[in-house]
């Protein structure tokens, strides 16, 4: 196996018939089981900075919307910062800054400071950013490059496992540790019980620091692979004969990555604000918070079970069968009531599933070695889970239900990138060693 990646470690060949990559995705599935974990226990902590500040839905979303718009800010200098240090070493630095940004956020809890939390949520975000762009192209090229998307799909679902145990983790330690968590909808409470809830975000965020500490050091030590030549980024002059912007794969790509993450986003953080809503289930913050493991629980059943899809169906089909089932649900949520509102809320998880591993993987699609740069610019595309506060918008103006024929959009639009958009045009030969 292949010693650690720096930046003077001559790559490998994208696929390596000698190599065994097992290892290396068994670890790296890790990292994408903590970013999935640290990012939905979001879903839990806005409903009680929602209490603790005393917010309204666009201001709630805007805390959302915070964290998403470090992936635009971060993304490039991600990829610059990975060309001069190298992936393995990047890895480790992602982690350490989102190990700082949850200890800031014991910080502010215990201020507690609305400015201090946002600031640290940005900085969490910043180092999964840089997770993100490192280790999803890694992934998609160790191996053969027709089953990329089956294979990013595997690794996610662990992000998905990551996203189902978060909520399970925010409702008992952030939720089932405060007045406002555990209360009966529209209960008053007093400024003394605000106070008392801001601290019990200190112990959660604690752990998680101490998690992201220890992954960091097993990372540092770990023999990765080198990145695939295919992958990696031409010298000036050789890149000024090829444009990103001649594969339409690639743009019609990346607004469908912004787009799928407003839809996403969405339904992630404004579930137990809508299912605690009398007319739909009735419960309180903390009981629904439960249930919000159930949607991501489904996201990481459909991604195992679309990994081993793809392996015999074409992605952009497979995609698109999804995409027209996450409208069907979405458009019952916002017409139904009662449990049957809430249940099909939690199936857009089962629907959304696949969506994002594979609209990555079909966007990278033939870059050849225009991979690193096109993968920044799919990652960057991330930030349209700031638009969330465009939902909040809504929900504020028309009604929470309503708000989501908003998601509904944005689902049609994956259909048409998966119809159409998603076909590669002018496709690059893979480099090897030379």
């Amino acid at each position: 196996m292949a010693g650690p990646v720096s930046p003077t470690t001559a790559p490998v060949a994208a696929h390596d018939p000698h190599t065994r990559y097992g290892p290396a995705l068994t670890l790296l599935a890790s990292l994408f089981f903590m970013w999935g974990f640290i990012t939905v226990i979001n879903g839990t902590l806005l409903p009680h900075l929602r209490s603790v500040f005393d917010l309204s839905y666009t201001q709630t979303t805007l805390v959302e919307s915070v964290f998403f718009i470090a992936y635009f800010f971060a993304s490039i200098p991600s990829a610059k910062l990975i060309e001069r240090l190298g992936y393995q070493k990047s890895m480790v630095l992602g982690l350490l800054v989102m190990a700082a940004g949850a200890t800031g956020m014991m910080l502010a809890a215990s201020i507690p400071s609305y400015g201090v939390t946002l600031v640290m949520l940005f900085v969490i975000a910043s180092g999964i950013t840089l997770l993100q762009v490192a280790a999803n192209p890694y992934v998609a090229v160790v191996g053969r490059p027709e089953t990329a998307s089956s294979r990013l799909n595997l690794v996610q679902a662990m992000n998905s496992a990551g996203t189902m145990l978060a909520p399970m983790f925010g409702a008992y330690l952030i939720l089932g540790r405060s007045k406002s968590g555990t209360a009966e909808a529209g209960a008053v409470i007093s400024q003394a019980d605000r106070l008392a809830d801001a601290h019990s975000v200190i112990l959660p965020y604690g752990l998680v620091a101490a998690a992201l500490v220890v992954l960091a050091l097993v990372i540092a030590r770990f023999p990765l692979p080198a990145m695939g030549a295919s992958a990696r980024r031409l010298a000036r002059e050789e890149r000024r004969k090829h444009s990103l912007w001649s594969h339409r794969n690639l743009v019609f790509g990346i607004p469908a990555i912004f787009i799928y993450l407003i839809a996403e986003i969405g339904v992630a953080n404004l579930f137990v604000n809508f299912v605690s809503q009398p007319g739909i289930a009735n419960l309180t913050h903390e009981q629904a918070g439960r249930y919000l493991s159930f949607l991501w629980g489904g996201m990481m059943v459909g991604r195992f079970a679309g990994s081993a899809i793809m392996q015999r169906f074409d992605a952009g089909k497979v995609l698109a069968a999804f995409a027209i089932g996450a409208f069907v649900v979405v458009t019952f949520t916002v017409f139904a009531h009662g449990p049957v509102a809430m249940w099909s809320l939690i199936t857009v998880g089962l629907f959304h599933s696949i969506m994002f591993p594979t609209i990555f993987t079909l966007g990278i699609r033939g870059l050849g070695p225009l991979t690193e740069e096109g993968s920044g610019l799919m990652i960057m595309a991330i930030a349209g889970g700031a638009l969330v506060v465009v939902q909040g918008y809504l929900a504020d103006r028309f009604g929470l239900q309503a708000s989501f024929l908003l998601t509904a959009l944005c689902e049609l639009y994956i259909l048409f990138y998966a119809l159409w958009g998603s076909r590669p045009t002018h496709a690059l030969p893979d480099q090897q060693m030379g």
